[in-house]
């Protein structure tokens, strides 16, 4: 059993399978990866705790946020070796002051800066799309759906911060989109641990598939021989 499914109750696992939820979504021609917020807005500086990292950002995961970034990371190149599309969201500050309007949660513009930078770790080439958004999910207001058809991608994986709200969102949407969803768990984080099992334990029984690292790796199509990697 996953780490995550630990606090869900077996009885409730049971009814959900026994209802027909909880089925694996299939790989499709093209997959697309979706990094979802992954700044120091929803990080918090690396070596802080949960309370310093809340303090300079109140949308800050703190401590998990570290232990997902280099897993995030192995994610990233994964789709870097085979030549696929990857894009970043982060909130759109340009067009709409950062005022915490993906939730109702509320930062401060001084926060702004570096609330929308990318940590080295999971920092976008060149050439890849940094999205700006400025609500929950990637799809509302944005030309995602447009770029994704253009890339004739029908498979999305999510990572990113945070569960429970942007990452979730944007599942949903995915799938309500028609597009095959899946879902890294040890590649997401939240600020609360429930939240965190109780949304992918959503997400599995609606709206994608919950894989690991290992799980999705398997699933995903063999490195093109032309495929060069970025400098």
């Amino acid at each position: 059993m996953k780490e995550w499914m630990k606090t869900i109750p077996e009885s409730e696992l049971a009814t959900y399978k026994s209802a027909g939820f909880m089925t694996d979504m299939k790989v499709g021609r093209r997959v697309g990866l979706i990094v979802v917020d992954v700044t120091y807005g929803f990080t918090g500086r690396k070596g802080q705790t949960l309370a310093e990292s809340i303090e300079e950002f109140r949308s800050a995961c703190g401590p998990v946020s570290w232990e997902a970034v280099p897993r995030i990371a192995k994610l990233i190149e994964m789709f870097r070796e085979r030549g696929l599309p990857i894009v970043f969201t982060r909130s759109d500050t340009a067009n709409v002051p950062y005022t915490g309007k993906a939730t109702k949660s509320k930062g401060t513009k001084a926060q702004a800066a570096l609330h929308n930078d990318f940590p080295d770790e999971v920092m976008p080439r060149e050439g890849e799309w940094v999205l700006g958004k400025t609500r929950a999910s990637a799809f509302f207001q944005t030309p995602l759906m447009a770029y994704l058809v253009q890339q004739g991608v029908d498979t999305l994986v999510f990572c990113g911060v945070s569960t429970s709200g942007c990452v979730r969102a944007s599942v949903v949407d995915g799938f309500s989109n028609g597009f095959s969803t899946f879902v890294v768990d040890e590649c997401c984080f939240d600020r609360s641990e429930f939240a965190h099992a109780a949304n992918l334990f959503d997400m599995d029984a609606k709206y994608a598939s919950v894989v690991s690292l290992d799980e999705i790796a398997k699933l995903m199509p063999a490195v093109r021989k032309d495929s060069v990697k970025a400098a």
